[in-house]
């Protein structure tokens, strides 16, 4: 998809999921957009990729299934659906198994999750359930920069100081393991130690969104997502050129606006000496967390899990006991490697059948390791798989890797394979990747960050892009 340069109002650089909402943001208010994508084609973490073994079979690059892109209050604006974007929901949203064949699982009907939770429900319903029944005003306030006034105060307040605390410490409340595991296994999609504070504020939105919208895949692979963004923009007038690298801002056109969806090394390598020293400093700072290490499989028939929700469930996690993958968080934070790590799993064929072909299906499975490691993990996760899947190795059919340092080649906005944006740690979280009323400023005027190491962070939904051309606008309406 190749565009033209031609005197646009505002300059895209990147067109991942939040480069491409910032253009549709400044593109539906009538301003000409152009997108500097320096791969091949856009789309970021939403691409999809062709099996090299068996053909027709289709693999995610990174992101499989899209708990906060169905519940985004920026994308559900946009008419995807006219450009092809169809979500397709699994009986089960997320299952984690033990190992005794049973798995604690949740389900888009709260309560039917609340009551197959036996024990656990009623906990689940306090802490979840009422974070769902107001989820709309709740990512509101929650889903934007942390210093301003919030929209629903109450609200804000009942649900955000709990988020405040560490998961270790709200899993306590569950009466059994079960309880405990799903809700950090949920959790530690944040990446990083399970008793640092605000890991809570991940598990509740993403816990909570499975109420609200459900844990849904893309029909076809991920990539349907920026191809319907990337064909309404077109339609509003916005161009796309793909194979642009951006280095320096000579390799940008003139514009009256500028937004990077990069890290904020890359803006910083791009703008040089326009940065100033108070933003240099900031920059030089910024620290990235542990990295993911994924495992592509081509499975023939259906994967042997023990437990019944398990082959029914779009997603599941891997890591046995709250305690167990607890440890095992906190170990690739620390730069150590474990026999058992946790594991994130993506089964996309059980909501979309359409992802098997001639009885083989994809499996999507990632482990957090630490920030760049060279280290195969591709036996530890296969380990993990076999433990809650016996004999799922004599079923596969290929195996593709993707290591740290092939997801950052494929992506640099992904530093040493941190899929984040950035480390979370609490400082990093509240001041992403600064404490002001604006964190998207780059410190240039006219020049924003808008990538997900800005507010409210990682996650295939647009927000820190729409927010960061909000603050464009004022520029370009002026």
């Amino acid at each position: 998809m190749v565009g033209r340069l031609s005197d646009p109002d505002a300059v895209i650089v990147g067109a991942g999921p939040n480069g491409l909402a910032a253009a549709l943001t400044l593109a539906r208010e009538g301003f000409k957009v152009v997108v500097l994508e320096a791969a091949d084609e856009p789309g970021g973490g939403t691409r999809t990729v062709a099996d090299p073994v068996v053909p027709g079979l289709l693999h995610d690059h990174c992101s499989a299934v899209h708990p906060m892109g169905i519940a985004s209050p920026f994308l559900r604006t946009l008419p995807l659906s006219r450009y092809g974007l169809t979500w397709c929901q699994p009986e089960v949203a997320l299952a984690h198994p033990f190992d005794d064949g049973t798995a604690a699982a949740t389900y888009r009907d709260l309560d039917r999750t609340v009551a197959e939770l036996g024990e656990d429900g009623a906990y689940w319903d306090r802490l979840v359930g009422t974070a769902a029944r107001s989820f709309g005003k709740l990512t509101a306030d929650l889903l934007g920069p942390i210093v301003r006034v919030p929209r629903h105060p109450l609200v804000t307040a009942r649900h955000g100081l709990p988020s405040l605390l560490p998961a270790s410490t709200v899993v306590r409340g569950f009466p059994t393991e079960r309880g405990r595991a799903l809700f950090g296994g949920v959790s530690a999609h944040a990446i990083t130690r399970l008793d640092a504070p605000l890991t809570t504020s991940v598990g509740l939105l993403l816990a909570a969104a499975t109420h609200v919208a459900g844990w849904p895949v893309a029909q076809g692979g991920s990539a349907a997502i920026w191809r319907s963004m990337a064909a309404l923009l077109e339609e509003l007038g916005g161009e796309i050129v793909t194979g642009h690298r951006v280095r320096s801002m000579a390799d940008i056109p003139r514009a009256r606006v500028v937004l990077f969806d990069t890290s904020p090394h890359a803006l910083a390598e791009v703008v040089g000496d326009h940065l100033p020293a108070t933003a240099r400093r900031r920059t030089a700072r910024w620290t990235y967390g542990p990295a993911a290490f994924k495992l592509d499989l081509a499975v023939r028939g259906a994967v042997p899990w023990t437990a019944p929700e398990a082959r029914l469930a779009g997603t599941l996690h891997l890591g046995g006991t709250f305690e167990e993958f607890a440890a095992a968080e906190a170990a690739a934070v620390a730069g150590e490697h474990v026999d058992a790590p946790f594991v994130l799993v993506a089964q996309p064929h059980v909501a979309d059948p359409s992802r098997g072909v001639d009885g083989i299906t994809p499996l999507w499975a990632y482990a957090h390791v630490p920030h760049g490691s060279t280290r195969d993990a591709s036996a530890a996760i296969e380990r993990q798989l076999e433990r809650f899947a016996p004999g799922l190795g004599e079923r596969i059919v290929a195996r593709h890797v993707t290591t740290p340092a092939d997801f950052e080649a494929g992506n640099p906005n992904l530093v040493g394979g941190d899929i984040t944006g950035g480390a979370s740690t609490p400082g990093q979280l509240i001041a992403r990747p600064r404490f002001a009323p604006d964190p998207y400023a780059s410190g240039i005027p006219g020049v924003w960050l808008c990538s997900a190491s800005t507010p409210p962070g990682g996650g295939v939904h647009g927000m820190p892009g729409h927010h960061a051309a909000r603050r464009a606008l004022r520029t370009l309406t002026a």
